[in-house]
């Protein structure tokens, strides 16, 4: 369903049917090649993006009372790393460690590393606690490394904590994923004081012609945020 797979669908469609259906084909032809614009231009992906990550403003040092451990979730693993001699974090996952670590040093809190291997191959959570410890020279209390998405994240991560005698967390992840991924800590029974990172937005800048037009940025930021509000919807139609 997400770009560029489900625009691309519905030009498909639309090619096939037009022998037979050729009004709604054309609708399918011009409806796919719109959204596959609309997925890329600045404009559309921030007004896709400004809900989601207004969810969830940058932290305030006053929030952070009373927190026992900081969370780090995985965004993702770089298999092709010859110059590491194994795989290790994307750059997602290495943006959520160093503000991670940061958070862990400035308030002297003991770190969770959460993530597993959904694609086969190295877990997230095994690369992350190697980049952490030898990237940010500080070793993570917990590495969490069997979930495959974010619900067995705050299910397992949970799991582990709550054993420990932790109620009360920071939990680190890219903003416009924040809102979703904290309702699924509360909904593992955690106190959860949300630190994002990593914002995408605002893609389109006044001053800027350029801005408005598709860009990589703007490909990548849409792809984003349409996954995290399709997430949001699994997560409503699962309560």
């Amino acid at each position: 369903m997400l770009p560029p797979g489900g625009p691309l669908l519905l030009i498909l469609l639309g090619l096939l049917g037009r022998r037979y259906l050729p009004r709604l084909s054309r609708c399918f032809v011009w409806g796919g090649l719109l959204a596959a614009f609309l997925a890329v231009w600045p404009p559309a992906v921030d007004q896709l993006l400004a809900p989601l990550e207004k969810w969830s403003p940058p932290l305030a040092s006053s929030s952070v009372k009373n927190a026992q451990a900081v969370v780090i979730l995985g965004g993702g693993v770089r298999r092709q790393a010859p110059e590491y001699d194994q795989a290790t974090v994307n750059r997602l996952t290495l943006e959520r460690l160093r503000y991670g670590t940061r958070l862990a040093k400035t308030f002297a809190l003991p770190v969770l590393v959460s993530g597993g291997a959904p694609m086969g191959g190295r877990p997230e959570a095994d690369a992350m606690a190697d980049a952490i410890a030898q990237d940010f020279a500080l070793k993570p209390r917990w590495v969490e490394a069997q979930s495959i998405n974010t619900a067995e994240n705050a299910r397992f991560s949970a799991a582990m904590l709550k054993q420990a005698g932790i109620r009360k967390v920071v939990l680190v992840t890219h903003a416009a994923h924040m809102h979703r991924a904290s309702l699924y800590f509360e909904r593992a029974g955690l106190e959860v004081v949300p630190a994002p990172t990593g914002y995408f937005g605002p893609l389109s800048n006044p001053q800027s012609k350029l801005s408005y037009l598709p860009n990589p940025a703007a490909a990548y930021a849409g792809w984003f945020a349409m996954r995290e509000w399709a997430g949001l919807f699994q997560q409503w139609l699962s309560k």
